[in-house]
């Protein structure tokens, strides 16, 4: 699995931008749906949770079908995950890689990152604390 930063996941993304459709990067958000849609996430990011509320347990097979799926089967196509501080992609990522994926990468520090001495977010790394494109509903 590759690590980026949240400046080289967002130029790598750019980077593709142009690829067909089909070859294009899944760039999947594996938090909660309530976590994507309230706390903010990168725009065009697909919410593929690797647990859900109010089990909290991850399901891999679940989760690895659901990606395979928006990869219409494709195991070759690149993927990039994100989270809040880029743990949870760890676990998401190793479950696709050991499932046939090639062409892992996460988002080092995720969204939010880590926490600060006063236990905030988003005031050290991360996506949003980097200043890249976020939207929030």
């Amino acid at each position: 699995m590759k690590h980026l930063m949240p400046t080289e996941a967002w130029q790598w993304l750019q980077a593709h931008a142009g690829d067909p459709p089909e070859r294009a990067p899944l760039f999947i958000d594996v938090r909660m749906e309530i976590e994507s849609l309230y706390v903010g996430r990168p725009p065009g990011v697909i919410n593929i949770p690797w647990y859900e509320y109010p089990d909290l347990t991850p399901d891999p097979d679940a989760f690895v079908a659901r990606v395979l799926a928006e990869a219409d089967g494709d195991k070759t196509r690149p993927v990039l995950l994100i989270c809040r501080s880029g743990k949870r992609t760890l676990d998401a990522g190793a479950a696709l890689e050991a499932a046939g994926f090639t062409d892992v990468a996460h988002v080092v520090h995720g969204f939010e990152g880590e926490l600060d001495e006063h236990f905030h977010r988003s005031s050290r790394n991360g996506w949003r604390y980097e200043g890249l494109p976020w939207e929030q509903m």
